[in-house]
């Protein structure tokens, strides 16, 4: 009877629920899934992006800006726009380019007819005789030296000076031999002039200076170079005006020296950038020398010219002889200055 009963009731709720056939699915409406529009905001005036036209670069017309560099923990934000960037001349060249032009020119003169006419006096002329020449001209500065020491309020050292201008004007045959810088008067020749005068009363180099015939120098050189030059006739005497002398000491004097840093040059021509290596020997080997003259270095028993202060820590690694030496910039190449060296002081 139970049984019955729930049987019938099964039957009863099957005939009141519909079926879901086919056709009923096919008449429902499916909806569709599209992506929502994008929200599109008007751009105000200063959100417009402008395009520049920079030579060599397309300009950008969608607006996307360029994906950024990584950054790295000293680097800084680039702000947006153009950098114009350039290399700038060192504070002590301002000139520059006229330098560099001047050297150019220089070095060009002396690979065609200095350096070959130099290498031919050399061979031609025995080192002693070069020598003699040398000395002689040297020793005619003497007094020029010997006066600036007492510009500097040394007066022990232009004692000196003047005892060995004197032992080699005589003994010494008017200068052509050195006889004062042996023994028993031990009086070795000391560079100075007015260039380095001004030095030691605190006037600044101004701007670094690469002149024909001259070389390397800077202004407050050149002037004291001029005092130097304008003097001498007056302190040893008129012959010194006389032409043979002036264009002769010049010719020889310049090949002298060619050939004595013949060594050096070709080290420096070695260089990465040879001009900006000659500039930085010459501007610490006078600052050096100056030091030296106000008490603050011994030039000749420690101090070495570094050049540049990037190579510092390698440098320390080198021994330093006795004389003088030199690192360069590309690699510490060693070029010590001659042994007989003596820095004014």
């Amino acid at each position: 009877m139970s049984l019955t009963v729930l049987a019938g009731a099964a039957l009863i709720a099957s005939a009141t629920v519909p079926a879901a056939d086919s056709s009923v699915q096919d008449a429902t409406p499916q909806a569709t899934l599209e992506p929502p529009a994008p929200s599109v905001q008007p751009r105000t005036p200063s959100e417009t992006p402008v395009t520049l036209p920079v030579p060599g670069f397309a300009p950008v017309t969608d607006g996307t800006p360029p994906p950024a560099a990584p950054l790295d923990e000293t680097s800084q934000p680039a702000e947006q726009g153009i950098v114009v960037s350039g290399e700038r001349s060192p504070a002590q060249d301002p000139m520059q380019s006229v330098n560099q032009a001047s050297y150019d020119a220089v070095q060009a003169v002396d690979g065609a007819v200095i350096a070959p006419v130099a290498m031919q006096y050399k061979k031609a002329i025995p080192r002693p005789v070069r020598t003699g020449l040398r000395n002689f001209l040297v020793n005619l500065t003497e007094p020029i030296v010997a006066l600036n020491f007492l510009l500097q309020l040394k007066p022990g050292k232009a004692a000196e000076t003047l005892g060995r201008f004197a032992i080699n004007s005589t003994i010494g045959i008017v200068g052509v031999m050195d006889v004062a810088k042996a023994k028993p008067f031990n009086l070795p020749y000391r560079r100075n002039g007015f260039g380095y005068t001004f030095g030691y009363y605190g006037i600044g180099n101004g701007p670094y200076m690469f002149l024909p015939l001259v070389g390397a120098t800077t202004l407050r050189d050149v002037i004291g170079l001029g005092l130097d030059r304008f003097l001498m006739p007056f302190a040893v005497g008129g012959p010194l005006r006389h032409p043979a002398y002036v264009y002769g000491g010049f010719v020889v004097r310049s090949l002298d020296d060619r050939v004595e840093n013949d060594e050096l040059f070709k080290r420096i021509d070695e260089e990465s950038n040879p001009y900006a290596s000659y500039r930085e020997f010459y501007l610490k080997t006078r600052q050096a020398e100056i030091d030296a003259l106000k008490g603050k270095a011994d030039f000749q028993q420690e101090g070495s010219i570094i050049l540049p202060e990037a190579v510092a820590e390698v440098a320390a690694e080198v021994q330093v002889p006795v004389t003088p030496t030199i690192v360069f910039i590309s690699q510490p190449v060693v070029q010590p200055l001659p042994a007989d060296y003596v820095p004014p002081r």
